[in-house]
């Protein structure tokens, strides 16, 4: 990727809604270059795009926790991605290596919310599970190192 490809990607991480003239001068880019520019990262798929970040405390959802899940049969269909999509308090599902297959990061109201919705995850894929409660999150979400 061109380093001015990587200069507007940084640029809207930062901030999405950014307009094409302001990322343009940010640039040195016409406005029409920026938007172009843009569309052909978009088309890539390098931008995959654009959402509003929300406080999850003002959602109603401050206890946020990671589960591990482990198949309790090895031989059986590695499907609990399917099986969990539509969960909803489920925020990611990542495939990882270890004794574990995925971690999965979940955001409830309360403890009991998160009891229920481990019976959930258990019962609707067939897995063991531990979890590891957030206590605080001193960053996230920040974008990769360009």
């Amino acid at each position: 990727m061109e380093d001015l490809d990587r200069q507007i990607v940084r640029l809207l991480v930062r901030d999405g809604r950014m307009s094409y003239t302001d990322l343009g001068k940010a640039t040195g880019l016409s406005t029409s270059a920026a938007h172009q520019r843009v569309r052909r990262l978009e088309q890539r798929g390098v931008i995959r795009g654009y959402a509003a970040v929300v406080d999850p405390d003002a959602l109603g959802l401050p206890l946020t926790a990671f589960i591990s899940v482990k198949p309790i049969d090895p031989a059986a269909p590695d499907d609990a991605p399917e099986r969990l999509a539509d969960l909803e308090e489920v925020e990611a599902c990542h495939s990882v290596a270890g004794d574990e297959s995925y971690i999965l990061k979940v955001r409830v109201g309360a403890p009991g919310d998160l009891e229920s919705l481990l019976a959930k995850i258990r019962a609707a894929a067939n897995v063991s599970t531990r979890t590891t409660v957030v206590l605080s999150t001193p960053y996230e979400g920040r974008p990769p190192n360009m």
